[in-house]
């Protein structure tokens, strides 16, 4: 992978997205409420509506909660109707950032969102200016620590992973999307602890940041992750460990 999903190393190493529990319980409500919307209240026939509750579960959401959320999804409870909204941008040293929100307010958001861009040094950019970098797949990513590497390899593509690679502390498998839930399952029975399985986008290429413009740039993604309206945010930064030691990583 050359790297090309050294964003999603990076947030495992800072930790930007540890949120405060309130925080992140509204954000996968939101999610929840919108898979379930848009592909119906199953999780066995709803891939989105099966990770977010997942993902839910994996935070310690109570069920009740869960359950209403999925129910004002499919319309059995009232609730707010959330439009999904994709930014584009760029951050300190030209890094390409793509952030995705849930809404009921798109004006709202788009205003603080791109006032949080202007404050921390990045700028919003026309649709299409960065997406076409980012392309959607499913990461697993493994401690080493966890499994022998010749073992989880064989494991990954005997399964249908399309890219396998060592990274400093974990391994990394990537799954093309209509193969990831196969290879998770396959991670999964072989009873191999995972830090994380969820859909991702990864960059094409990546843009190797120095000290100043990593701590920048970072600063500026913490600050759009915490906003109650934002989902995602991927980006094609690039920090060696060198850097993100001294940001204290």
């Amino acid at each position: 992978m050359s790297g090309h999903s050294k964003w999603a190393t990076i947030k495992h190493k800072k930790g930007a997205l540890d949120a405060k529990r309130g925080a992140l319980f509204t954000k996968l409500i939101k999610e929840i409420t919108v898979a379930a919307r848009n592909g119906g209240g199953s999780v066995e026939s709803n891939p989105r509506l099966r990770t977010a509750v997942a993902k839910a579960k994996e935070s310690n959401m109570p069920s009740d909660n869960i359950e209403r959320a999925v129910k004002k999804g499919t319309g059995e409870l009232p609730g707010v109707t959330y439009e999904e909204v994709i930014y584009e941008g760029y951050g300190p040293g030209g890094s390409a950032l793509l952030i995705e929100a849930l809404t009921d307010n798109k004006n709202r958001t788009t205003a603080e969102i791109r006032s949080l861009l202007e404050k921390k040094g990045g700028s919003m950019s026309g649709a299409g200016s960065v997406a076409w970098q980012f392309s959607k797949k499913g990461l697993i990513v493994v401690k080493k620590e966890a499994v022998d590497e010749e073992k989880l390899m064989t494991i990954a593509l005997d399964a249908g992973a399309s890219d396998f690679s060592s990274e400093k502390d974990s391994f990394e498998i990537i799954a093309e999307p209509h193969d990831f839930e196969k290879v998770k399952k396959a991670v999964g029975d072989s009873k191999v602890p995972t830090e994380s399985a969820e859909m991702t986008k990864i960059p094409s290429a990546t843009v190797k940041l120095g000290l100043n413009e990593a701590k920048n740039t970072l600063a500026l993604i913490e600050a759009l992750e915490e906003h109650e309206d934002v989902q995602n945010v991927y980006s094609n930064i690039d920090v060696s460990d060198e850097v993100l030691q001294q940001l204290g990583g």
